[in-house]
């Protein structure tokens, strides 16, 4: 027996977004379930069949989804809250537990179309949350008192017989069913109202998971990869004697246990993880670097041990000769029992580099996308077996090092003018207690002012537009004219709602992170490299490749001309240095703290210039400020003294009535609320109505001394939200925080929604905060 090559996961959007448009037009009434499955049956298909091409012995199943891995496992186990229960489980159950609505919900739709009606309303969607320090979102396990699990959706078994087909096609593979771990599961769910203890459920939970290992056995199923990726956090001692309790009783089942961790080290847990009753164990061999030949040392050689030294969460190729020393002292212990993988999931990166014609033939020589990631990894099981060829081990070696001393990566100008960072002021001139009268004389805003996040309704107009120009049919003159109408348009929406302070709809923007980075030196961008964030949203991150620079401004003239068409007040908008860096792939020959002061000085000077052109209200998105924590709390204060800084950096130079605003999506503030108010901006915007305003718990036990908009609607849902709801909201937060220091938005940016539903929702945020100025008008001011 020789080391065997598997896999974790594969990117299962399609090579060109199938499924995304695949769901959309299946959300919109254009296809039926029948036409969607059968796009989500063949991009199965293919995903088998590139692995298989590729090498892969042991080839993962339920790593697709229609929305994400844990809703699946949510309605595989049947949890499911009571506002989408229904008595035959269907595949809108899931599409509402996401987005509120489904297709069926639609009388018209169910006619034309053929589905059932729904046996349930719409409702509010389950909350979202990034999936660890990803920018992968995943729908939040809903838990209530009467949660009683037990298997309702049975796609995985639908999908694992139809895999297990192909092998009477006298193909030598073999399957790997892919599930949450029922540690894991609990531990990212959320309590409900007075729900029991989490860590009581388990021996319910166990009894399912039994069921399902126990059908997979009698499918024919061999293996199945059990993923606790909160292995890499630090967990108390009852989170960590779940691991004992729940192995022990899976471990009973008719099947062998791969138990898989990555994004980070194991840390305190090493023994506990050794000593478990499973067949094997996967292990990011890259993000976990620190433990890895402790790990290799430690753990039992008698079971298998399975390796991730190829990078599932970047585009870089693998430097292949240091992967093999890592490996040796593996390969020496374990023999036939070392198993040879990407690090995590290849969800998290684009599918295949060979579709892309347009990138600098140097730097597309130094990436490696999903499907070259397989090679890597048949590469290196080859290599340890004795079977690799050496040239192909030369020539890497070869790249790995031009790659060091590459012009196209190192601007002396940037290092120079990054060697002086330490000489630049972090504090605006004066502290927020002096700012904030001079900007409330200069901008003279009601009581609860409103605004928006900055994007408004990408049309077809828009998107066409934009093709359009990027493929020469519209010259440059044309395509800004199309934009300016269409800021004119967004200009006079605003207007006629009554919305306070104003914002351009950034029609000329692609997307908040690679709009800013086309413009940016040290950036590159892919044609093809999607990847999925959550269910049919898809993004493109860019490539930050090298030392990063700004050849020109930005934002102005956008910002200049909306300026121009009003008399309101007109925010600028720029995306903030740790989003730009989280959001992208980042090169990853120097820290990320050294490429996030690169981006921060740009944007300082992109501040600097909106406000000598006369805007003196800008928003640094930082969306991500949150998710680019570490996973070990030990780890936290580092990141959170140079991400804050980088902010400061951006925003430290303007005057004192210029006012700071910044935003950040789908953040739990309670740990790092002391960090958030050290960034010292004037305004924050964050998300806060899938949480029916549970997030401002955070302001509980901390005064946050400057001014905050908690989100009072959920962009994410196609539902318009009453004016009523939103009231209740922003009451809610004024019981937290001081009346006069409210601001009313939505939750995030509109560009996703339709002016059919954001128009009204917005017409109804006024209505909501004009009701609320009478309600207050009469209160005594807090201090």
């Amino acid at each position: 027996m020789t080391i065997k090559t598997h896999n974790l996961g594969y990117p299962r959007i399609g090579d060109f977004r199938e499924l995304k448009f695949a769901l959309e037009a299946y959300w919109k009434g254009d296809k039926t379930q029948a036409e969607l499955d059968a796009v989500a049956a063949e991009i199965r298909y293919q995903n088998i069949q590139t692995q298989i091409a590729a090498g892969i012995e042991l080839i993962p199943l339920n790593d697709f989804a229609y929305y994400d891995q844990v809703l699946n496992m949510s309605t595989l186990l049947g949890v499911i809250p009571k506002r989408f229960r229904q008595e035959n489980y269907e595949l809108d159950v899931a599409f509402r537990m996401a987005r509120g609505r489904a297709p069926s919900d639609d009388q018209a739709c169910c006619a034309e179309h053929g589905h059932q009606q729904a046996q349930s309303k719409a409702g509010y969607a389950g909350a979202m949350k990034k999936w660890f320090d990803t920018n992968y979102h995943y729908i939040v396990p809903e838990l209530y008192d009467d949660t009683e699990f037990a298997m309702t959706d049975t796609r995985l078994f639908a999908e694992v017989a139809e895999a297990l087909a192909l092998k009477g096609d006298g193909q030598n593979i073999d399957f790997k069913p892919v599930l949450v771990g029922p540690v894991t599961y609990l531990y990212l769910a959320e309590n409900v109202g007075h729900a029991i203890p989490k860590l009581s459920r388990l021996p319910a939970l166990l009894n399912v998971y039994q069921q399902i290992l126990q059908k997979l056995a009698e499918q024919g199923i061999h293996w199945v990869q059990i993923d606790e990726p909160i292995l890499g956090l630090e967990l108390s001692t009852e989170w960590q004697q779940a691991f004992d309790l729940a192995y022990a009783e899976l471990s009973q089942a008719p099947v062998k246990i791969l138990l898989a961790t990555y994004f980070e080290t194991l840390g305190a847990h090493l023994d506990l993880v050794c000593n478990l009753p499973v067949a094997g164990l996967h292990y990011d061999g890259l993000r976990g670097e620190k433990q890895l030949n402790a790990l290799i040392e430690q753990y039992p050689a008698a079971k298998v041990l399975s390796l991730g030294l190829v990078d599932g969460r970047n585009i870089w190729k693998t430097d292949l000769n240091a992967a093999l020393a890592s490996l040796q002292a593996a390969k020496d212990k374990f023999a036939d029992h070392l198993w040879i993988a990407p690090s995590c999931s290849l969800l998290h990166v684009p599918v295949n580099l060979e579709v892309e014609d347009k990138l600098n033939p140097e730097l597309k020589s130094y990436l490696a996308f999903a499907k070259q990631k397989l090679a890597e990894v048949k590469l290196i099981a080859d290599a340890l077996n004795g079977q690799a060829e050496q040239a192909a081990l030369q020539a890497n070696a070869k790249l790995m090092a031009d790659k060091q001393q590459s012009k196209l990566i190192h601007n002396a100008q940037v290092q120079a003018r990054l060697a002086q960072l330490a000489s630049l002021p972090l504090d605006r001139a004066a502290p927020y207690s002096e700012r904030a009268p001079l900007q409330k004389a200069k901008f003279n805003l009601p009581l609860f002012p409103t605004t928006t996040i900055g994007s408004f309704p990408q049309t077809a107009e828009i998107r066409q537009a934009r093709r359009q120009f990027k493929n020469g049919t519209l010259t440059e003159a044309q395509y800004i004219e199309a934009m300016q109408a269409e800021i004119r348009d967004v200009c006079e929406r605003q207007e006629r709602i009554g919305i306070d302070v104003l914002v351009h709809g950034e029609p000329e923007r692609n997307d908040m992170v690679e709009y800013f980075g086309e413009q940016l030196d040290g950036y590159a961008f892919t044609q093809f490299g999607w990847v999925q964030s959550y269910g049919s949203r898809c993004v493109k991150p860019p490539i930050i490749f090298g030392d990063v620079s700004r050849p020109q401004a930005m934002t102005v003239s956008w910002s200049q001309y909306a300026q121009s068409q009003t008399d309101q007040i007109m925010k600028g908008m720029l995306t903030g240095a740790v989003t730009m860096l989280q959001w992208s792939f980042v090169r990853n020959d120097q820290p990320r703290e050294t490429t996030c002061n690169q981006i921060a000085l740009v944007l300082r000077d992109e501040v600097l210039d909106l406000e000598a052109a006369g805007i003196h209200m800008i928003q640094i998105d930082e969306a991500a400020l949150r998710e680019g924590l570490p996973l070990k709390k030990s780890d936290w204060a580092d990141y959170l003294r140079w991400a804050v800084n980088s902010f400061r950096v951006t925003t430290s130079g303007v005057q004192n009535d210029t006012q700071i605003h910044t935003h950040m999506c789908y953040s739990e503030f309670n740990d790092i609320i002391e960090a958030v108010a050290a960034m010292d901006a004037d305004v924050i915007t964050i998300e806060t109505s899938k949480s029916n305003m549970k997030l401002l718990d955070a302001f509980v036990d901390f005064a946050y001394p400057n001014e905050i908009g908690p989100g009072v609607y959920d962009i994410h849902s196609p539902n318009i939200p009453t004016v009523e709801q939103m009231v209740r909201l922003i009451e809610k937060a004024a019981q937290l925080i001081p009346a006069e220091r409210l601001w009313v938005n939505p939750d995030c940016g509109l560009k996703t929604r339709g002016w059919a539903e954001t128009e009204p929702a917005l017409a109804n945020m006024v209505k909501a905060a004009q009701q609320l100025r009478a309600q207050f008008a009469d209160k005594p001011k807090t201090a």
